[in-house]
């Protein structure tokens, strides 16, 4: 399939009046919109992957891995004691030169490096509210309170000082929050009274540079002759937002798109024996669970959270989900991550020890409480709506009465973090490869804080200085037994529910050239390349 013929399958007139007849035009069926142009106030991969094209950060991640390699900044020194990283940038890095009410007068510097830290962390910043305030990585990764200075050395050196060392600390640079955006651009914006526009009509450093952004609809970028790692081998590149999985597919089998994530696990057979198409395959470095609001009665009750855990079928949800696509959780990590415990036994499904849990606790007659499911699919939850009725049903064979909620995806994610919730469904994909990644960052007590994203609210000191000390060393091995160590604490107080870890499945046709997988399934396009 040609980029001639794809785009006419689009029937997108927009697409062809602005397409050169010879370009190269790779299109993805992405699962949503983006909820901005700025990644540090979101969590989602659908945002990120909006993103990734445009900016560049600090550091990076290997295309298709997890080693850290050199983005904005070609080289770094670390002290001894492991707490001053000095930064050494690249020279002549050019800002997209595309927006209207914009022109770049210079090319990026430290002061774009020191502006798009600051705006994150300094509350009295003129940018920290802009979009919104809530930077929900910077601030349950406990960044404010790691970073002890950040210092313009000249315009080509910045040196950061930490308050104590931070093992992930490089890792952390590298993800999608931390995306450098133009303090020039900014300035402007400010000055002309419209500073939002920095996270509506982004410029970046990147691969590539936005077009046009319809919600819901449609994202179009193009390359950026001038990037400074070498212009992308295809000329256009096209987000087809496209929420249904079946459509998806469907457009995928007819030459409309060219790459789509999260298949519907119920077509996967009819995928596989498409000639046109390859699945691509890896673990994934994922969890979904179910998560209990600890702060809520009944559910600051462990009793009642482990008798939760027994009652519900967890094989019998893997079975009718996720198909042949997931394995079960037990712990709040995947086991392709280091430090995985092996030993922690999960929960048993035995719902007379739950019934019996359940009196203990003060429910002989059972209790009501909520379910709430997620209304999109996610790489580690193809279907929560139903997980959903499989708990529910479980629940009711141990008195539970349970009432499924809903709302919209945004909402939905806003009113979880904000607690409103009994038990709610929710996941995450790694973002940096690190454990820290997954037990500081969505059950430590930083993140425990209204509108954090640790959605249990659990704050348990025993388990939170575990987490806390293990990102201070630098030895693995240590880590290692300080994580599992962790994992043991969690599955004694059971915050969460654990239900599977998805496996990662990519369709991708077969005129596609050198797409990878990314294992915190992002999808970045740059370096990709079809056959036209």
């Amino acid at each position: 399939m040609t980029a001639k013929p794809l785009l006419a399958a689009l029937a997108g007139a927009a697409l062809l009046a602005a397409s050169p007849l010879q370009a190269k035009t790779l299109v993805y069926c992405s699962e949503g919109s983006p909820e901005n142009f700025y990644p540090a106030v979101n969590t989602t991969g659908t945002t990120f992957d909006a993103n990734a094209q445009i900016y560049n950060n600090v550091v990076e991640f290997e295309r298709g891995g997890t080693k850290v390699v050199p983005g904005l900044a070609e080289s770094w020194d670390v002290s001894p004691d492991g707490t001053v990283y000095t930064f050494h940038l690249r020279k002549g890095v050019k800002w997209h030169n595309t927006n209207r009410a914009f022109k770049p007068s210079r090319d990026f510097n430290a002061d774009d490096i020191m502006f798009s830290i600051e705006r994150q962390w300094k509350e009295d910043h003129p940018f920290y509210k802009v979009t919104s305030s809530n930077h929900s990585y910077f601030n349950d990764m406990g960044l404010a309170k790691l970073l002890k200075s950040v210092e313009k050395v000249d315009d080509h050196t910045v040196r950061i000082t930490l308050t104590r060392p931070e093992a992930p600390f490089l890792s952390d640079l590298a993800m999608s929050y931390a995306a450098i955006q133009s303090k020039e651009y900014a300035d402007a914006m400010l000055k002309a009274g419209t500073p939002e526009k920095i996270d509506q009509s982004p410029i970046g450093t990147g691969p590539f540079y936005l077009v046009q952004y319809q919600k819901d609809a449609i994202i179009r970028y193009k390359a950026f002759p001038e990037y400074w790692g070498g212009k992308a081998k295809i000329d256009d590149l096209v987000f087809a937002i496209t929420p249904d999985a079946s459509v998806r597919w469907a457009k995928l089998q007819k030459g409309e798109c060219h790459v789509m994530p999260y298949p519907n696990p119920a077509d996967l057979d009819a995928i596989r024996k498409d000639p046109a198409v390859q699945v691509l395959e890896q673990p994934g470095l994922n969890i979904g669970y179910l998560s209990y609001n600890v702060t809520r009665k009944p559910f600051d009750d462990v009793r009642v959270r482990k008798a939760f855990n027994m009652a519900i079928n967890k094989k019998a949800i893997i079975d009718a989900v996720y198909l042949s696509t997931g394995i079960a959780a037990v712990n709040p990590i995947p086991p392709s991550m280091w430090s995985y415990n092996k030993d922690v036994k999960d929960d048993p499904y035995d719902p007379e020890a739950a019934r019996k849990l359940l009196a203990e606790a003060g429910f002989p007659n059972g209790l009501e409480t909520d379910i709430w499911a997620m209304p999109v699919q996610r790489p580690y939850n193809p279907n929560a709506r139903r997980i959903a009725e499989l708990m529910q049903a479980d629940l009711a064979k141990v008195g539970v009465k349970a009432e499924i909620k809903s709302y919209e995806w945004g909402e939905y994610r806003k009113r979880m973090q904000a607690g409103e919730h009994q038990t709610g469904m929710l996941g995450w994909t790694g973002d940096n490869g690190d454990p820290d990644n997954f037990l500081h960052t969505l059950l430590g007590c930083d993140a425990a804080k209204n509108n954090g994203g640790n959605t249990s609210k659990w704050c348990d000191k025993t388990f939170d200085d575990i987490v806390v000390r293990a990102k201070t060393l630098t030895d693995q091995a240590e880590r290692t037994k300080l994580y599992e160590q962790a994992q043991v604490r969690f599955k004694e107080e059971a915050p969460w529910f654990t239900i599977a870890h998805a496996v990662q499945l990519k369709p991708v046709r077969k005129e596609v050239i050198d797409f990878k997988l990314s294992p915190f399934s992002r999808h970045v396009f740059y370096g990709v390349d079809i056959k036209g």
